[in-house]
């Protein structure tokens, strides 16, 4: 499965930690990620991560293609609800809704995701594709 990956800058190190904590469920998948994101993860855990531009430069955007496209499968994307352009985080998951793109945009919905799709939960979105 493609699993993109997107953290606002305060939560770069909860994303960190979340991949450190579940690589072994990670590492059987399609790691896609913003830039700064996927070097971030990339250093911390070893995995390789296919990286795009940086969020605000254009990567959100990017990997937002992907996913209008159906090649993206589940997007962890850890945003500060605090901060940050509103209408960049709205933009994914509306995407995601209208693709039925499994979406966690907290650490609590991650985790979850990423059980389910250890026990293969997610197997429904290999049907998609084809």
């Amino acid at each position: 499965m493609n699993i993109a990956l997107i953290a606002d800058d305060s939560k770069k190190t909860l994303m960190e930690n979340l991949c450190i904590a579940y690589r072994h469920i990670l590492a059987a998948h399609v790691l896609l990620a913003t830039g700064t994101t996927g070097r971030v993860v990339e250093e911390a855990c070893g995995l390789p991560v296919q990286k795009y531009l940086e969020g605000r430069l254009g990567g959100e955007q990017q990997l937002g293609v992907q996913v209008a496209h159906n090649e993206i499968d589940m997007v962890i994307y850890l945003c500060d609800p605090y901060i940050g352009e509103p209408t960049e985080d709205i933009s994914i998951a509306r995407l995601c809704d209208m693709h039925n793109i499994p979406l966690a945009t907290n650490l609590a919905t991650a985790e979850a995701l990423l059980r389910a799709l250890e026990r293969g939960d997610f197997s429904w979105r290999e049907l998609l594709r084809i």
